[in-house]
């Protein structure tokens, strides 16, 4: 039964109780009466016992209507949990007291409630706005029931360098401030206007019951009115206690967050992360102040309560949380006799093993006979060597700059934001930071501004490293942590930047310190770079590898391909810009914009490799495509250099035989590798041309099981194992036990040293990528040929649920790709799940000059190629170019053009997808 008034509210939860109050706002024993959501009735009379106890504490000017899916979900006999949502008093349909109550007696007054209740453990305490401080402030007091804390949106602490969020303090303007909040009810407005999407009509009526009133609006002006926004403030004392007592608590916590959030912005987040460095942490890009409107948080919250048990480290022991109650059992999953389980710890992460350090190779060089050779050097448009650093000075360089950096405030585990293009700059700076122990966060431009943006402000970097333009980049967009210059600026520019030093002045400084700062290495566990994925997939996801991590993959790129120190190569893709150094292989950045490959041309990569007398070239396809479209400017010296390459490797998206074929001509002696991977595990697999023409032909022979539908990737690289999931009906791959027999399809998956530590501050999508323990889990589809080859059909985002079977793309959309007019080809899902239409959208050679219906004889020539390959085309549709996104210029967009092709075969104008 719902109440009509409250949607999503049944009216066996509402409840009023008188309560004893024994605040300093009262005179003692004074009744005040409370009303509560509260749904231990409604589990007694189902006859369920309830493993604990939900305390939920709203904020301003929010009542208990906030919490009713959290009420909802513990009323499940799955996970039944008693849920108690407070109204505070003079707040939703509570007492309106007459007092003007601060933050020590709303503490207080939880108190009086739970005591009331007759709580008694274990209690986990939710928290948004800033009733996120008071459900704190009533953990700190009950010890001996606390079991957990959820915190939303909320903050415990404001910097004394910083001012309060504009909103809060255009609210507490004195010419505003009663009008804002009581006489209107702005406040209400602009609070429940913040939800993505928006609230719907009813649930906001719902939000404004308790408000229809001035006087039924006291206490939210009052509320704002006990915002301390400084020292002096009535209320600072009791904020600052919460804010230091906070360190304290070691029972399980979890964030989840809208970093849309006005008010309650990143730097909050990262002030509370401070606080409880152990808490889980989930940011829902696109969510705001409202998250627990614009996101399931229910469904999180209750995975996170059933895992408690096995999150409970030794603090929670030594705290004596009473944490056994709501403990749900430990469940370990067999994995197949085909897929041995490899050996992890008990978290499901591969353990670490000792390895020199990332750096390791690039100190030995230095100090022995090759340091006067080249290490690293960065071309000129015209050709020459713009720049370059031997192996001596580049050890040099880094421990001045590292020295600098320390005496200016950088310390271990403090994250670095570097914004500057693959080069010297880089390279000295990057692993400066690394071997002080901070933590690199590398997110390129190619993830254009608003993704970049998003990125930085997610990461929260304590410093920016930047040229010029992404300084200025900072200033207008606000982006967090001191900034450095990687050159010196004129004291105009510098102030307007607010810029602090660069890198030439912290070098300088830095030399004279460098031999009286001794610098120790830090542990292999320990933190090191969160580096940012594509974003082909959905908002670009940071990812934390450790020291060790990092040390790992350098070993396996070595073991996997043969680099060794001595290597020479050309960095034209820019993972393995910054891995050069660490392989002690000399690296050149030719001239080119590694945020958009396309710009590499022959006579960049030719330059660039008779430079260096390169062995060894990387770059995406995308590169290589423009690289073979201005191959006819190339005289005889580039024709040369690029002759002596041994090694082309390419990565980023699968690269077509016949792009690897076309290649091979311009780069005769070399051996062509695409090795599979992916930002959380790179690389995974390789594969060269050869191997690629022989999968090929026991494909067209079709006298190897699983040969064929998709792209051959090869086997596992050094140090690497792949499994499989297998894929239902309905396009998921929900089992957790590992395969690698032939021919059978599902979600990749893959376990290595060098596989990501964690996503960071998304412990929801960590949690998703690590559910089969000891595996990663890619997203990736495909399945294994008798010969152990991994091939890959496309994401399993993007697998077609047509009726009766699950399609997946990349396979039919290279039978399409071999026609001659068609460029490239995406096959989407328009329609329900398990009725899908399939779609496909290919781009022309001549481009089409509108998108929209593909010509007839197009079309018939599409569906013919697509029934060779055993699927059946609904509809095609033909646009000028497919989405890609930035940085590979290759991943092909099909949820944006899953999207669009729904709006046009629903008669909609085509427009641009």
């Amino acid at each position: 039964m719902v109440n009509a008034r409250w949607p999503g509210v049944d009216p066996e939860w509402s409840r009023d109780i008188d309560v004893a109050s024994s605040s300093a706002a009262d005179e003692p024993g004074r009744m005040r009466r409370w009303h509560l959501l509260d749904n231990a009735a409604q589990l007694s009379r189902r006859g369920l016992t309830p493993a604990g106890t939900l305390l939920c504490v709203h904020g301003n000017p929010t009542w208990s209507y906030l919490w009713r899916a959290l009420l909802a979900a513990g009323s499940d006999p799955a996970h039944p949990w008693r849920v108690v949502a407070v109204d505070q008093l003079d707040m939703g349909f509570s007492e309106r007291t007459g007092t003007f109550r601060r933050l020590a007696d709303r503490i207080n007054d939880l108190g009086d409630l739970t005591t009331a209740l007759g709580l008694d453990g274990p209690v986990v305490t939710v928290g948004h706005d800033w009733g996120g401080v008071i459900s704190l402030g009533w953990a700190l007091a009950q010890p001996q029931q606390l079991a957990g804390v959820v915190l939303t949106n909320t903050a415990v602490h404001q910097p004394a360098n910083s001012s309060i969020p504009p909103a809060l303090r255009l609210a507490l303007h004195p010419a505003v401030h009663r009008w804002g909040t009581t006489t209107s009810d702005a406040f209400l407005r602009v609070t429940h206007s913040l939800a993505h999407p928006p609230l719907a009509a009813d649930v906001r009526a719902a939000y404004t019951a308790p408000y229809r009133s001035a006087g039924r609006r006291t206490g939210v002006g009052n509320f704002v009115a006990d915002i301390p926004a400084d020292p002096l403030h009535p209320s600072f004392p009791a904020l600052n206690r919460v804010a230091e007592g906070i360190r304290g608590l070691s029972v399980p916590a979890l964030m989840l967050w809208g970093p849309r959030d006005p008010i309650f912005s990143d730097r909050y987040l990262k002030d509370l992360i401070s606080r409880l460095p152990h808490a889980k942490v989930h940011r829902f890009e696109g969510a705001g102040h409202l998250v627990a409107e614009d996101r399931d948080i229910a469904t999180p919250v209750f995975e996170w309560l059933a895992d408690l048990g096995r999150d409970s480290g030794p603090a929670d022991a030594e705290a004596g949380s009473p944490t056994a109650a709501p403990l749900a059992p430990v469940v370990t999953t067999p994995v197949s006799s085909s897929a041995a389980s490899p050996t992890a710890t008990s978290s499901g992460r591969m353990p670490n093993t000792q390895t020199p350090s990332l750096w390791a190779p690039l100190t030995d060089l230095a100090a022995g006979p090759a340091s006067a050779d080249t290490a690293v050097a960065e071309m000129d448009a015209d050709g020459t060597v713009a720049r370059s650093l031997n192996w001596q000075d580049l050890e040099h360089n880094i421990a001045a700059v590292a020295a600098g950096l320390q005496e200016t405030g950088v310390r271990p585990g403090n994250r670095v934001s570097l914004m500057v293009p693959p080069g010297v700059d880089l390279t000295v700076v990057l692993y400066a930071c690394l071997r002080l122990g901070a933590v690199v966060v590398v997110a390129d431009a190619g993830l254009g501004t608003r993704g970049l943006s998003r990125a930085v402000k997610g990461a929260t970097p304590d410093f920016l490293i930047g040229i010029d333009k992404a300084l200025a980049a900072a200033s207008v967009l606000g982006w967090p942590g001191r900034r450095i210059s990687i050159r010196d600026l004129p004291p105009i520019r510098r102030r307007l930047l607010a810029v602090e030093t660069s890198l030439p002045a912290l070098a300088r400084r830095g030399k004279l310190l460098a031999k009286t700062v001794p610098l120790q290495a830090p542990d292999a566990d320990a933190p090191a770079a969160v580096l940012f994925t594509s974003g082909s997939t959905g908002p670009a996801k940071g990812v934390l590898y450790t020291h060790g991590r990092l040390a790992a993959m350098r070993d396996t790129v070595a073991g996997t391909l043969g680099i060794r120190p001595g290597a020479r190569l050309v960095a034209g893709f820019a993972p393995f810009a910054l891995l050069g150094p660490a392989l002690g292989a000399v690296s050149v950045t030719p001239a080119m914009d590694v945020t958009a490959p396309r710009t590499l041309t022959a006579q960049a990569l030719a330059n660039a490799a008779a430079a260096v007398n390169a062995t060894v070239v990387f770059a995406s396809p995308a590169a290589l495509r423009n690289v073979l479209a201005t191959r006819d400017g190339l005289g005889s010296a580039g024709y040369q250099a690029l002759e002596r390459v041994e090694l082309l490797l390419s990565a980023g998206a699968p690269v077509p035989e016949p792009l690897l074929a076309d290649v091979q001509r311009l780069l005769p002696r070399a051996s062509l590798h695409t090795p599979y991977g992916m930002t959380e595990a790179l690389p995974v697999t390789d594969i060269s041309l050869e191997q690629i023409r022989t999968a090929a032909a026991d494909a067209a022979a079709g006298t190897m099981a699983g040969a064929g539908n998709g792209v051959c990737v090869g086997l596992p690289v050094h140090g690497a194992r792949v499994a499989i999931i297998p894929l239902a009906a309905d396009g998921t791959a929900p089992g957790d036990v590992p395969v690698t027999e032939p021919g059978v399809t599902g979600e990749i998956l893959v376990c290595a040293p060098h596989v990501k530590e964690s996503y960071d501050r998304l412990w929801l999508t960590q949690r998703d990528s690590a559910r089969t323990p000891g595996w990663h889990r890619t997203g990736d589809v495909g399945h294994f040929d008798a010969a152990g080859r991994l091939w890959v059909e496309g994401r399993l985002a993007h697998v077609v649920t047509a009726p009766g079977a699950a399609l997946t793309p990349v396979g039919v959309e290279q039978a399409i790709e071999l026609l001659d007019d068609v460029g490239l080809a995406a096959v989407v899902g328009v329609g329900p799940s398990g009725t899908q239409a399939v779609v496909a959208v290919v781009e022309t050679l001549p481009p089409v000059r509108r998108a929209g219906p593909a010509a007839p004889e197009l079309a018939g020539r599409v569906r013919d190629a697509a029934r060779l390959a055993g699927v059946s085309i609904s509809a095609v549709l033909a646009v000028p170019s497919l989405p890609t996104d930035i940085r590979h210029n290759a991943k092909i967009d099909r949820t944006r053009l899953a999207r669009w092709a729904s709006a046009v075969l629903a008669g909609g104008r085509p427009g641009t997808p």
